[in-house]
């Protein structure tokens, strides 16, 4: 694998956990696609939890992507 292809992978899978941990933040564990962890039928509360590791994850690929797309620097002795 090129750095190229790991800086965009990690750029494209930040943007789909952002987009899961919005969807955690709004949608009521009752409401949650089935196949999705955290899914129970009939309850009303939110997954936090769910939203907030989503959200860390994604911070995480971001700062993967940053130091993957500097320059690479050479040790002088």
């Amino acid at each position: 694998m090129n750095k190229k292809s790991i800086v965009w992978g990690s750029i494209i899978l930040g943007i789909i956990f952002i987009i899961i941990s919005i969807y955690y933040f709004i949608t009521p564990a009752g409401s949650l696609i089935s196949f999705i962890p955290g899914f129970e039928a009939g309850s009303t509360h939110i997954h936090l939890k769910h939203a907030i590791a989503s959200l860390i994850l994604a911070l995480a690929l971001f700062i993967l992507a940053w130091f993957k797309s500097g320059p690479k620097q050479s040790i002088q002795q």
